[in-house]
């Protein structure tokens, strides 16, 4: 079997979509993964209805597909889950259920739940308290992601990012507590690094649970740019039989995004060539 692979557009920077679209289908992936900021600006109305058809218009005119938004909380300002303003936590929401409704309009995909800053705990909020927000929020954000033919995957982060959920056995049991079809988790080769168990160990634990697989270095940066031995968990994936998006998502901007992107691909290839022996 093949697997398909994506990109997260923020490492492009300030390049504008049409171009970076371009440099994703010719360096050989099928699909772009959004942060909502980077095509929604100020989240206007206006902005909103521009952004969507600027997106379609550029999947369309590429022929590649919508891998789902990640940073979903991160803007507009002022969203926190666990706020002490209940006014706070219906609007971030509700902002949940408006990223899936754009979801939907741009074919469906997944809605990666990280934003560190905008679920952990707050000097007036405990943890435990941000933790019964953030199931809450599971649970009311449900039906709307099912309605629009999306999932909303929550994602486990390491302890420096936040202190909620910080292992890939707790965004489980928290997304499957959510007791909808629509909720679940995804798995960051980075984020998942400190974890007791290697990379091959937690997806093989997790198969059932992991519908997106972020793919990165411990570092941050981009597959292949680093010693990181990624064989025994693509050997997993493909012997299991994995069908979500292998999605590249780094933490800078390139000089080059071409030939980072081609680097990575180039080793996505040999992992794949390698792990169906």
């Amino acid at each position: 079997m093949k697997l398909t692979y994506s990109v997260c557009n923020e490492l492009f920077g300030d390049l504008p979509l049409p171009r970076a679209a371009r440099i994703i289908r010719e360096s050989g992936y099928t699909g772009i993964e959004f942060a909502p900021f980077t095509i929604f600006g100020d989240f206007s109305p206006g902005s909103v209805r521009d952004g969507l058809a600027e997106a379609r218009d550029v999947l369309d005119g590429e022929g590649l597909s919508f891998a789902g938004f990640h940073w979903l909380l991160a803007k507009p300002e002022g969203l926190h889950l666990a706020s002490p303003d209940p006014a706070v936590r219906s609007r971030s929401v509700d902002h949940l259920r408006f990223l899936a409704d754009c979801a939907g309009r741009l074919g469906g995909g997944p809605l990666i739940l990280g934003s560190p800053r905008q679920r952990g705990s707050l000097p007036e909020v405990p943890k435990a308290e941000a933790e019964a927000a953030l199931d809450r929020a599971l649970r009311e954000a449900a039906p709307a992601v099912e309605a629009a033919g999306c999932s909303l995957l929550l994602e486990s982060l390491s302890p420096e990012q936040t202190d909620v959920v910080n292992s890939l056995a707790e965004a489980v049991r928290r997304a499957r507590a959510a007791g909808s079809p629509a909720v679940s988790s995804m798995f960051d080769f980075r984020n998942v690094s400190g974890e007791a168990e290697g990379w091959q160990a937690l997806l093989d634990r997790h198969f059932g649970d992991i519908r997106h697989v972020h793919a990165n270095e411990v570092d941050g940066r981009a597959p292949g740019t680093g010693s990181s031995d990624y064989l025994p968990a693509f050997r997993t994936l493909l012997a299991r039989g994995y069908r979500g998006w292998v999605s590249v998502e780094i933490f800078e901007v390139p000089p080059d995004p071409g030939a980072i992107l081609r680097g990575s691909m180039d080793l996505f290839k040999r992992l794949e060539e390698e792990g169906s022996r």
